[in-house]
Order: C-alpha cells, then structure tokens, then sequence
C-alpha cells in the first residue's frame, strides 16, 4: 500500500512584529512570509519562527500551525479579496489536507521530520486585527475551516518540494472536525468528548478544557437527578 502524500505550497514564518490597529500598537507572529530555502524544524517551531503569546500559541503541542490552501478559494470569495501566501497566520500551507480527513494522533513525514496532528487551531483575535474584519475568527470557527497543529517527533530539514507523507492513521479516527463541532456546536455530547480524551495524543491544553467540560456535564447531571 502506498502511503499518501501531500503537496507543500508554501512554507511561512516571522517572528513577533509591531502593527497598528485602532490606533493601538499590537505584538504578533501572526505577519508570516514564505521562505524559498530549506528550514530547520525544531521541537518548538521552524528556524525564524516566533509568537509573541507563548500561552496561546507555540509550545510543543503547537510546534507547526497547519492550514490547507483547499479553503483559499472559499474564503478569497467570501472576503472578496486575493489571499496571500500565510493569510492565516499558518506555518504550513497544503495542499489536499483538510479538517474531515485529518486525525489527531495521525503521524506524517515532513521532509527529514516526523510531526503528528496535536489539536485543532482556535482562530484567534489577531487574524481579525491582520485582516480587519472584526468577526473573521467566528466566521473561521462555524465554517469548520480551522486548521490544526503539529508537534514534532523528531526534528529535522524541510523545503517546500519536501513531501508530507502520512506515516500513521491513528486508530480512534477523531478527527479535526468532529474536535471542532464538539467544542464548539455539540457542548454537551458527553460520549463525543469522552471520546476525545482517549486519544492520548491530544494536546495538554485541549484534555485540560475537556476534562472540565466532562466534569461540568458529570456534575449537572448528578444535580438534576438529585432534585
């Protein structure tokens, strides 16, 4: 069996930079360009990689910010605007990789790394401000359109005409997808989230949120039938 590979379009970074919004300066790494030269993929981001907001982002868990350029159409049709390469603030732009397919817990080869899907991403105040739209990250979340993470197994050189192959379907199939419409559309669907928590895989952040979630329910529950 062949195993299925992905095209890279296009590989981005930049560390934290000033801009303006509202007349307010902000820090970010959200201001991501493509490099054309082979980069060095540690266990904490792409050489030339920062984030200003190391309790949102980056980390080991968020190693690689993921997003599919499959959505670019959709989204340059809905802001009725060109995209360029990084419009989401992503590390990763590919090609044929989208939420439905994807896995947390899936392992790929991405050239001489190993990385595996860690979470999905949270779109967050920043792409509002990067694109001025105020509600871009709601809009981002009920499209499904999110994108995900990786965190690296082992690290190593990547270039754009790298592969990412997938190496390991992880064998709970929780995919990306059903992660988001569990935290966002299904809050209650206590047998969804405790399926979630099974895949050990999942980031240190997204069990924490979780298991709060499952307790709260566990708890409403147990109020309700002892009234």
């Amino acid at each position: 069996m062949t195993s299925k590979t992905y095209e890279i379009a296009s590989i981005n970074v930049g560390k934290p930079k000033s801009f303006v919004y509202n007349g307010k300066e902000l820090l970010s790494g959200i201001q991501k360009k493509p490099v054309h030269e082979p980069v060095f993929l540690s266990f904490l981001h792409f050489s030339g990689d920062g984030q200003a907001d190391l309790v949102h982002h980056g980390g080991k868990d968020k190693a690689v910010c993921v997003y599919s350029y499959d959505h670019y159409p959709f989204w340059e049709k809905e802001l009725g605007r060109q995209l360029d390469w990084a419009a989401f603030g992503e590390n990763l732009t590919v090609k044929g990789l989208v939420e439905e397919d994807v896995c947390i817990g899936d392992t790929y080869q991405l050239g001489e790394a190993i990385v595996q899907v860690s979470q999905p991403r949270q779109p967050c105040h920043k792409l509002a401000k990067k694109h001025d739209i105020a509600d871009l990250p709601l809009r981002i979340q009920n499209s499904g359109y999110t994108g995900f993470y990786f965190r690296v197994l082992k690290e190593g050189w990547v270039a754009k005409d790298s592969c990412l192959m997938l190496l390991d379907r992880h064998p709970l199939a929780v995919s990306v997808s059903f992660a988001n419409r569990i935290l966002y559309k299904d809050q209650s669907n206590k047998e969804g989230i405790e399926k979630i928590l099974r895949v050990e895989e999942l980031s240190d952040s997204w069990r924490e949120m979780f298991q709060k979630r499952l307790n709260r329910i566990k708890v409403e529950k147990s109020n309700v039938a002892n009234n």
